[in-house]
Parts: structure tokens; C-alpha cells; sequence
């Protein structure tokens, strides 16, 4: 399928897409934001496209991932920011005081942790990392879904291992 023919039946589907967007959303604004994202991941992964195949269900499941995507990046800065304890004089200092002098050496560190990591387990990690799901990263790197699997988790043990000394300070804070 050319580009021109491409585009053209993409846009061809653009209201279908919008209503299918809005059941998500049940906002406008969002729902347009949707569309949007939907329509440059269609073009970024028009190659992946296989023609035959139905066009519009394949625009539907890139929606429908990119919502769930979305969904989970936004709830999970919602559950960093959200407070559920009520937060004492005590366990303020203490928190104002780890915060202001370890939490930039522990940073210096991660940082230090993640440009150690070889490329091959740096870019599926950070993807990953950055709320893209295996077969995302699997696509946009194109090597096979297992190897993306077993790079993140070498990743993971690489991290862990380098940062293992900042452990008992974990610990030690969800103590106090």
C-alpha cells in the first residue's frame, strides 16, 4: 500500500475513530488528544501494517493500547503523588532531611547505574520503564518479544546489584 493510500483510508476512519475515542474518554478534549496520538502512532507503524488484514481493527487496537498506556502512566504518577497517611512533624523532618541530603546522592547514583547499563538492556529498560508495553518495544527495536523480556529483567539484576547499598536506606525509611 502506498503512502498516499495509507493516509487517505486512515483519514477516511478519523470520526469513526473520534467516537470510538470518546467512549473511552467521555471528554472531548481527550478524546481529540486520542485521535491524535492514535493516528501519528498509525503512521509511525504504517510498515507493520499487513495488508488483507482489517485497517480499521488495526486502528482500533493501537487506540485502545495507547488509552491503556496512558491510563497506567497517569495512575501511576497519581499513586506517587497521592498521601494517604497522615503525615506527623516527625516523619516530615525526618522525610525533609533524607530528601534534601541522600535523595541527590541516591539519584547521582541511579543515574550513574543506568549509564553503566551496555545500550542492548539501556534502551528496553528505559522504554519499558517509560510505560511501553513488550511487543511495543519489541516492535520499535524489532527483535523478538522474548529478547526484550530477558534484557529488562538483566537490566533490572544490573541495577540492583549497583544500588544494592542504597537497600537497607529503603528499608530503614519504610521502618520509620
Amino acid at each position: 500500500m502506498s503512502t498516499n493510500d495509507f493516509n487517505c483510508q486512515l483519514y477516511s476512519y478519523k470520526d469513526s475513530l473520534q467516537s470510538f475515542a470518546f467512549s473511552f474518554t467521555r471528554d472531548n478534549d481527550d478524546a481529540n488528544d486520542l485521535v491524535q496520538d492514535t493516528m501519528l502512532k498509525a503512521i509511525n507503524y504504517a510498515e507493520h501494517f499487513k495488508p488483507g488484514t482489517n485497517f480499521k481493527a488495526w486502528l482500533y487496537t493501537i487506540m485502545k493500547n495507547t488509552f491503556i498506556n496512558n491510563y497506567r502512566r497517569s495512575t501511576r504518577t497519581n499513586s506517587i503523588l497521592t498521601v494517604t497517611d497522615e503525615i506527623t512533624s516527625d516523619k516530615l523532618h525526618y522525610s525533609a532531611s533524607v530528601n534534601d541530603s541522600d535523595g541527590k546522592f541516591v539519584m547521582e547514583d541511579i543515574y550513574k547505574a543506568l549509564g553503566k547499563l551496555q545500550p542492548e538492556y539501556y534502551v528496553p529498560f528505559l522504554k519499558y520503564f517509560e510505560g511501553y508495553k513488550y511487543y511495543e518495544i519489541a516492535e520499535q527495536l524489532n527483535i523478538p518479544i522474548g529478547t526484550v523480556k530477558t534484557r529488562i529483567h538483566v537490566a533490572r539484576q544490573l541495577l540492583k546489584k549497583s544500588l544494592k547499598m542504597h537497600q537497607q536506606t529503603v528499608m530503614d525509611a519504610k521502618v520509620a
